[in-house]
């Protein structure tokens, strides 16, 4: 269960008329600090990743599976976008020990910073250049003000 200061950050994301993405890489955020802090880990950079943008669809973040994803990963997010619509049940105490348990076993290495560099830039090296190009004007035309530095 994600912290409710995440899940307020992502509300707040989502006010400001920020896209999905953003609001759900709260979450992701959230997931790579746990790793760190040795709550559990994961075994590569990919699945915390996959962990972080489940746990956002299932809180109310309205975010599709991209659409180079496989049937299967797309499946699984329709199914996790609709539990996040939906009134949340009580988890079963059996099953939810034994994905922590899981997790647990495996090692923090999938959130150093080398791990998410290289896990960055092989995304990056699946775009095109052009479409590289057109992300990082709009980040500088979305950053604000905080991201600006004076000449």
């Amino acid at each position: 269960m994600p912290e409710r200061e995440i899940v307020e950050r992502a509300h707040r994301d989502a006010s400001r008329g920020k896209s999905p993405s953003t609001q759900a890489g709260e979450f992701v955020h959230e997931e790579m600090r746990h790793i760190r802090e040795g709550k559990h880990g994961a075994r590569s950079t990919k699945q915390a990743i996959a962990i972080g943008l489940s746990k956002a669809r299932r809180s109310g973040v309205k975010l599709r599976a991209s659409k180079t994803s496989s049937a299967r990963t797309r499946a699984q997010a329709k199914r996790d976008l609709a539990k996040g619509k939906r009134r949340n049940r009580k988890t079963s105490r059996t099953r939810s020990r034994a994905v922590e348990g899981a997790l647990r076993r495996e090692g923090n290495r999938a959130a150093t910073r080398r791990s998410l560099s290289r896990q960055a830039h092989a995304s990056a090296r699946r775009r095109s250049a052009s479409a590289r190009s057109a992300s990082a004007r709009k980040a500088v035309r979305t950053k604000g003000a905080a991201g600006r530095t004076r000449a």
